[in-house]
């Protein structure tokens, strides 16, 4: 059974199949700042959206990070490492994009999490 979240006309915030939690694409809502503070906003995004599906970032199985400028990836790390734990470190691969839709966005991150048993 499928249970899909944040519903839009062209796709969905997030869809739960199972016990497995994945998003659409997320990027910063402020796009004036730097890529360390996008990358923050993302982060607290995914804590957002994570919680209205039932679990949290230490469940994030996979990140997938697109970023215009990979000579900004240091910062981007810098805010990553400093939101997760390092014993959470999810499987992630971070791709070099040409653009994603307007010049000031430098980040967008999709994540696939697991859902935990509801023990109690």
């Amino acid at each position: 059974m499928l249970e899909r979240m944040r519903r839009g006309k062209s796709l969905h915030g997030v869809t739960i199949h199972g016990d497995t939690v994945y998003t659409a694409g997320l990027a910063a809502d402020d796009i004036d700042t730097d890529m360390e503070g996008q990358t923050r906003q993302v982060c607290a995004k995914i804590d957002t959206i994570l919680g209205m599906a039932g679990t949290d970032r230490r469940h994030i199985i996979r990140a997938q990070i697109f970023i215009t400028d990979m000579a900004a990836k240091p910062r981007m790390d810098a805010a990553w490492l400093d939101w997760l734990d390092a014993e959470d470190l999810p499987c992630r691969a971070t791709i070099g994009v040409a653009d994603l839709g307007d010049p000031r966005r430098l980040i967008e991150v999709v994540v696939t999490a697991a859902r935990p048993a509801n023990d109690g």
